[in-house]
């Protein structure tokens, strides 16, 4: 394996992710988010994933952790606004 693959994933979650048969998109999230918390690179954090979907992904495209990983890179959408004093009380 790449040596900055094994930087970026160094518990390899990632990569031991995609050897789990039978995994879910459930647990791929919350293993996705154990690996975007205790990651610890200075390579921003958009790249790192390009990174392991180039070296994982792209052999497993159907895989759950393959669409955790580019629905991570996707921008948020805005939420509207959720309530508050404001939506309440008519601003004249």
């Amino acid at each position: 394996m790449n040596e900055l693959i094994a930087a970026i994933d160094k518990r390899g979650l990632i990569r031991e992710s995609y050897k789990i048969d039978g995994i879910r998109a459930e647990e791929c999230r919350s293993i996705f988010l154990d690996w975007a918390l205790f990651d610890e690179h200075e390579m921003p954090q958009p790249e790192r994933i390009k990174l392991l979907l180039d070296a994982f992904g792209s052999s497993a495209p159907d895989h759950p952790m393959t669409t955790v990983m580019q629905d991570a890179l996707k921008p948020a959408q805005a939420s509207g606004r959720r309530g508050g004093r404001n939506g309440r009380v008519k601003n004249s």
